[in-house]
């Protein structure tokens, strides 16, 4: 509860036969957490519903069951928080916080774009957590696209370069979970009419 999941989620609730993309082996010697002891951080690359917050959901909460100070947050709020912190002139405690946990989960990047002030917000965490701490983040855009999120080149590379030098890429090709029991649903009224 306090790691702030939104719901709870399992590897072993993961249907790996849904999203053959994934390397299931790569997520099983994720689920050991030697990527925490390393301080390596996660990136979960996809579309909207592939399972990405899932898997993130449950590396974090197998963190948590092991004892590791675990929190996550949506890239929205997390935005919202540290930007707030920043008018109020308490940004320093603010990332104090969020500088505490051995794994931070970051959800939801590429949904809303950020003003400069805020990427350099974002930067100041993700440039303090590098190679200390170990962050997973959840992105429905590639890489190259991040500019469009942050606004500025500089510091949308910057934010990458940290967060890809030590990390596990996972990128995953394949259909929404979301819609796959509508697209199914919808298929057998279809053939119910022919």
């Amino acid at each position: 509860k306090l790691a702030g999941f939104p719901v709870e989620k399992e590897i072993v609730d993961f249907d790996f036969t849904f999203q053959p993309s994934i390397n299931k082996n790569k997520i099983e010697d994720l689920s050991t957490l030697r990527f925490v002891e390393k301080a390596e951080n996660v990136l979960f690359v996809g579309n909207s519903g592939v399972g990405k917050t899932h898997l993130a959901t449950a590396l974090g909460i197998k963190a948590a069951k092991s004892r590791y100070s675990t929190y996550y947050i949506s890239f929205g709020d997390l935005m919202m928080k540290l930007k707030k912190a920043h008018l109020e002139n308490r940004f320093d405690a603010q990332l104090r916080h969020y500088l505490k946990y051995k794994l931070l989960i970051i959800d939801e990047i590429g949904y809303l774009p950020v003003d400069s002030d805020s990427a350099n917000l974002f930067f100041q965490l993700i440039s303090r957590r590098y190679e200390k701490k170990s962050t997973i983040i959840t992105t429905n855009l590639n890489f190259s696209k991040w500019v469009d999120v942050f606004s500025n080149p500089v510091l949308a590379n910057a934010i990458l370069d940290r967060l890809i030098h030590h990390s596990h890429i996972i990128s995953i090709k394949g259909p929404s979970y979301r819609l796959k029991d509508k697209i199914s649903l919808d298929n057998k009224k279809s053939d119910s009419l022919n």
